[in-house]
């Protein structure tokens, strides 16, 4: 089976919030027949990051859609950074103000899972969705959360560029000895033009240890198991591109956007980045295209999953399930989503995603689905995550910028992740 993954997760202060509240009239129906508890018509709560940013619209469609089909239930829509959302979330649940629907991302399922925080989802109808994705927001046998996307990391390339050095382009067939090579003769640092960026971070490293064919985390979950042979190839794999073919942190590196505008700007040649940047590329003024991302030992893609999950201190828990099945699997959301390249359904139907083959820029959208062939697993430990995925950036950026070797940085981090999990 496969299993997906979560977007980063950081601890960062909690800021502003951006509310946006979405109405639509509700029409008189008795609450026996919309499913809600209690007598009249009934309000629930959702709050979201996953429309931030340029998707407000498209989430305001589905929910239109839903209260039509839906007459008596009525939406309350807060959106909110990504950056803030999870700092507020736990703020909410241990205050219990959570809304009564929220997103969840893979990585802190199991923390929230096992503070009781979920309801299950008694009669959810999980057939609609890839099966690998429903199972990762299941705990035995019983659904507490489920998917509502998917997106995926892959090797983004400037075809310009490639062609005026007389380069074959990235393939399915390629290694990380490949990508080095070209990486290099692409790189021209006068012109100010970079051959790779790879961010060097947890989610990269973790990913690069099973290309290497490592493990991060011992079999049983009780130990790191990254400081090995596998794993200090992939901390080089990672680090050694800093100053060489991508820029040092000095440089931008790391910076919000950095990577995003050298590429926009013509001036990265290969980028690693999830498939959630076609939007920004389509006004690109030159050719580029994906593919699936090269490996060493073996491939392995990073996945991303988000979910939604119904609070279980809600007071509107059929309602509030009945949106979060919509969300998640009605043909709205899936017609959305893939005209507005907003993430990828968590559909299991074929049929409904082969429009998404057909939308144009990048021409390799099949690397996408290729690259569920192999995936990499990202290691979850519960509440602690944060503090894990910070531990290993934090090393790792230790040794990119040479104040320490990569021996040390990983021999540091086993240390310290090692302490979370005892």
């Amino acid at each position: 089976m496969l299993m997906f993954r979560s977007r980063l997760t950081t601890g960062v202060a909690l800021a502003a919030v951006t509310g946006l509240t979405l109405t639509a009239c509700a029409g008189g129906t008795d609450a026996a027949e919309t499913g809600a508890e209690g007598g009249g018509d009934v309000t629930i709560t959702y709050t979201n990051f996953i429309s931030n940013g340029g998707n407000e619209e498209n989430l305001a469609t589905i929910v239109e859609a839903f209260e039509e089909e839906n007459p008596g239930i009525t939406v309350d829509v807060t959106t909110m950074p990504y950056a803030d959302y999870s700092t507020a979330l736990k703020t909410d649940l241990a205050g219990g103000t959570a809304s009564d629907v929220f997103d969840i991302e893979f990585a802190d399922y199991e923390g929230y899972q096992q503070n009781g925080v979920l309801a299950p989802l008694e009669g959810a109808d999980t057939s609609a969705y890839q099966e690998s994705l429903a199972e990762a927001y299941a705990t035995d046998g019983t659904q507490y959360a489920l998917p509502s996307s998917f997106s995926n990391v892959v090797l983004y390339y400037n075809a310009d560029l490639f062609d005026a050095a007389g380069l074959d382009y990235p393939d399915a067939d390629w290694t990380w000895a490949d990508e080095k090579a070209a990486a290099e003769k692409l790189t021209d640092a006068d012109a100010g033009v970079f051959g790779d960026y790879q961010p060097i971070s947890f989610h990269e490293f973790y990913k690069t240890v099973d290309q290497a064919g490592g493990s991060f985390l011992t079999e049983d979950g009780s130990a790191a198991a990254f400081n090995s042979p596998e794993g200090l190839e992939a901390a080089r794999w990672l680090v050694e591109k800093s100053g060489t073919v991508m820029p040092t942190a000095e440089q931008g590196a790391g910076t919000p956007d950095f990577d995003t505008t050298l590429f926009t700007d013509g001036k990265l040649a290969m980028w690693h980045t999830g498939i959630w940047m076609f939007g920004a590329l389509a006004d690109a003024s030159f050719a580029w295209d994906i593919a699936v991302e090269p490996g060493d030992e073996r491939q392995a893609s990073a996945m991303f999953s988000n979910g939604v999950a119904v609070s279980a201190g809600s007071e509107n828990v059929e309602a509030a399930q009945r949106w979060a099945e919509f969300l998640t699997s009605s043909e709205v959301m899936v017609d959305t989503r893939l005209e507005s390249g907003w993430e990828l359904p968590p559909v299991a139907d074929e049929d409904r995603l082969a429009p998404y083959l057909e939308q144009g820029d990048p021409e390799n959208r099949q690397a996408v689905f290729d690259s569920l062939e192999s995936v990499a697993l990202a290691p979850s430990i519960g509440e602690k995550q944060a503090e894990m995925q910070d531990i290993v950036t934090e090393e790792l950026t230790e040794a990119a910028a040479g104040r320490q070797s990569v021996e040390e940085a990983l021999a540091s981090a086993e240390e310290r992740v090692n302490a979370l999990l005892g």
